[in-house]
């Protein structure tokens, strides 16, 4: 079964540009990570580390084409060393 994000406490405001009830939580793992990141408040920060592994955040975080801001990029690479 498939986990959606109208199910768990994530705003779906996060997801303005799509419908929140098509996100595959696994398939889309790295736009749900890079939405969290970036826009996410605290509880959303702690569902998405309890989650994906450090390794997935942190892959989705390195990633060369990502759409994180140079700031948030920053700020977590110290958060999550």
């Amino acid at each position: 079964m498939k986990e959606k994000v109208s199910r768990l406490p994530l705003r779906t405001s996060l997801f303005w540009d799509v419908n929140p009830k098509t996100i595959d939580l696994q398939k889309h793992a790295r736009y749900v990570i890079e939405r969290i990141l970036e826009f996410g408040n605290e509880s959303e920060v702690r569902w998405m580390l309890n989650h994906y592994s450090h390794r997935q955040v942190r892959r989705t975080l390195d990633a060369p084409r990502g759409v994180l801001h140079k700031k948030t990029k920053t700020f977590w690479s110290m958060v999550l060393k």
